[in-house]
């Protein structure tokens, strides 16, 4: 994923007390549109509406849909929810990540129940930040197909193996180069010949199948190595979904 090309917050709004902080001053004092600068109001009508009817698409991965393009408004309410702490945004980003959830699984969508599995977040950005922005939009996600009827959890399977590179600049093949081998799930979801039989050490996700979900596909190389992983476990990922994904960059 590309970095923010926002500034960061200052030292004395991160972590987990500064987000909370952050949260009762949002409800106090409403901020700006994160998607356009609109006064008073987090997310403006005009916003809401982009996102609410953008159409997923299949990605640079046939097997992974995307709600929208990184562009716009979009582009702003994602860096505004990971990188400055804008949490209520997670519900309208999580329904837009359950829409392209929806795109890529077709017609199988309600035929099993379904574990949507968040790209993992290194830990030194997660401290950074106070939260988890991906896990957050897995379980908003969730939340949203389980009120449209399907039967859904989210869970945090995959963990970083080793460090890698920094992803900007990169192209796909140096992407998927880099990426190789970095991603292994937790060892308590690991299901050997077991199958979908192995999450049963996880309480209420036995039989559900994997979608891996994140906030942004660039060149689809992370959801490819965290495809990798989940397969090498024994839990093959039925299908992929970001909220956005950038424009094809050269492979």
């Amino acid at each position: 994923m590309p970095p923010s090309l926002s500034p960061a917050p200052p030292p004395s709004a991160q972590g987990p007390f500064g987000h909370a902080l952050a949260g009762l001053l949002d409800v106090l004092l409403p901020a700006d549109c994160a998607g356009c600068g609109s006064e008073r109001t987090q997310l403006c009508p005009a916003c809401r509406h982009v996102l609410a009817t953008a159409r997923p698409a299949p990605t640079p991965l046939p097997w992974a849909h995307a709600a929208a393009p990184y562009t716009g408004p979009v582009r702003q309410l994602l860096l505004a929810h990971k990188e400055r702490g804008a949490l209520r945004l997670a519900g309208p980003l999580g329904e837009a990540l359950g829409r392209a959830v929806r795109s890529a699984l077709g017609a199988r969508a309600g035929a099993a129940p379904l574990l949507l599995v968040p790209m993992p977040s290194a830990r030194p950005a997660v401290r950074a930040r106070g939260h988890d922005p991906t896990l957050r939009l897995a379980g908003a996600a969730a939340r949203s197909l389980r009120r449209a009827g399907l039967d859904v959890r989210a869970a945090p399977l995959l963990r970083h193996a080793r460090p890698v590179a920094d992803q900007a600049g990169l192209n796909a093949a140096e992407r998927r180069r880099n990426l190789h081998g970095a991603l292994t799930v937790l060892p308590r979801a690991r299901t050997g010949r077991a199958g979908l039989a192995g999450l049963a050490g996880l309480a209420g996700l036995a039989g559900r199948h994997p979608v891996l979900v994140d906030d942004l596909v660039t060149t689809g190389a992370s959801l490819a190595e965290a495809a990798r992983a989940l397969a090498d476990a024994g839990l093959p990922a039925r299908a992929g979904a970001t909220v956005a994904a950038t424009a094809h960059p050269a492979r």
